[in-house]
């Protein structure tokens, strides 16, 4: 298996950013968060131009609910596959938040170390945000 493709340059392919938090905001509004009451959204851009959503899905049983970026990837793959190359996530105020560990690592599978990532300290790469990743290049 090769190792996922960098993300686009966002010099050469510009993304509007303000588009993309919104879209994240409308997918946090349909979040299901009864119990933390703590809605997320995320959105991302897919290399062929798409853009992709999700939101966070609790459950009674609290391990097994779903971060916004669970939802996100299964857009991703229900839409027709791709690599995510711009990726925001947001809250219930609507405020940039960076994801969790477990889902930088879910992102890494979907849009590698070069995924460009808003948030609140700006723009950087998911290879900062997920250093020395392990990912499917380890399993060849």
């Amino acid at each position: 298996m090769t190792p996922p493709a960098p993300a686009q340059d966002d010099r050469v392919a510009p993304v509007d950013w303000e588009a993309l938090r919104e879209a994240a905001r409308d997918a946090m509004s349909r979040a299901y968060a009864p119990y933390s009451h703590y809605p997320v959204g995320a959105a991302a851009r897919v290399d062929d131009g798409r853009t992709v959503t999700g939101c966070n899905v609790e459950n009674a049983s609290y391990g097994i609910g779903l971060c916004a970026e669970c939802g996100l990837v299964s857009d991703l793959l229900n839409s027709g596959g791709g690599r995510l190359t711009h990726f925001t996530c947001v809250d219930g105020r609507g405020e940039v938040l960076v994801p969790c560990g477990r889902c930088r690592q879910l992102l890494y599978e979907f849009g590698g170390p070069g995924l460009l990532l808003e948030t609140p300290a700006g723009l950087l790469p998911l290879s900062e945000m997920l250093p020395q990743a392990f990912g499917p290049e380890h399993l060849a």
